[in-house]
């Protein structure tokens, strides 16, 4: 069987940029730390061999040379590789932030799976909608996941990732009632995943509602204590609330911890900030919140 969700993890595709302001960061690959991952682990048919061998070559070819692993999924799919080619294109069309053509292979494969009633068709559904978020294509997104929705036999976690990526498609386009009704129901559902209350106290942020923001960000920093997005948003929230300190301890360990990363880029950047309020205030003056903002 071939495992498409690790496949995925292991193409490293890359993706939007984190946000703490406060939506959307994707979901992180598999492998790389603790919120969960995009795609469900569904069970997938047997596959023929050669197709597995196929398919497992076109994937080291998207982490190798991803606009050659193009070419080779387009002819593998003209010579009738089916759902396995789709995906491959997809991977590598996302590797080289071709977003529209990924989101479109990737609903190519979920119409391919629709028609032969694969268990898997969910998923594909879930990665073209996460590519339309990423094309800054909401309504398209919102589109594949109601279609993954719409699927049999989604598990309840899996039902709960697609509430959340609705809602990071509505906060997309300013939907904030319906992203707070989305996320409310897919905390029901997945509240062992950080990434959830990670985006709700994003959004709770949009909404002013720092005391839930708060509150949230402490339940995902419980369940996800060294991930960088969600300690920089907790950095951002301790600024607003006035607490600089704390503000600039969290800070400081996403800037050590994760200097390469958007958020620790993000982290550097409102470090400066609050240096250069202190320079310029008033004496006596307390310095104002400096909220990050990520390039």
């Amino acid at each position: 069987m071939i495992p498409y969700f690790l496949a995925l993890a292991a193409a490293q595709a890359p993706s939007l940029p984190s946000s703490p302001d406060p939506m959307p960061p994707p979901r992180p690959a598999p492998a790389a730390q603790a919120p969960a991952p995009n795609v469900g682990p569904a069970t997938a048919p047997p596959a023929d061999p050669a197709v597995e061998t196929r398919y497992r070559a076109c994937i080291d070819q998207v982490r190798a040379d991803a606009g050659a692993a193009v070419a080779a999924a387009n002819s593998w799919r003209e010579e009738g590789g089916g759902i396995h080619a789709r995906i491959c294109l997809g991977l590598a069309l996302a590797a080289l932030e071709r977003w529209p053509e990924a989101a479109t292979a990737f609903e190519q494969a979920a119409r391919e799976a629709e028609r032969g009633q694969d268990p898997r068709r969910a998923d594909f559904w879930v990665q073209s909608g996460n590519a339309w978020i990423a094309a800054g294509e909401p309504p398209r997104a919102l589109q594949a996941f109601d279609a993954a929705l719409q699927t049999p036999d989604l598990t309840p976690e899996l039902r709960g990732e697609v509430h959340l990526d609705r809602a990071r498609a509505m906060a997309a386009q300013n939907e904030v009632a319906g992203a707070r009704a989305e996320i409310d129901r897919a905390l029901a559902l997945v509240a062992a995943d950080p990434f959830a209350w990670y985006l709700s106290a994003a959004l709770a942020r949009r909404e002013n509602n720092l005391s839930r923001a708060g509150i949230d960000i402490a339940r995902a920093r419980s369940l996800a204590p060294d991930n960088p997005d969600i300690l920089l948003l907790a950095g951002t929230l301790a600024g607003q609330a006035g607490n600089m300190e704390e503000a600039e301890r969290l800070y400081r360990q996403v800037a050590g911890g994760a200097p390469d990363s958007d958020a620790g880029r993000a982290a550097r950047e409102s470090l400066a900030t609050m240096r250069e309020v202190e320079v310029d205030a008033p004496a006596g003056a307390p310095p104002a919140p400096a909220p990050a903002t990520p390039q």
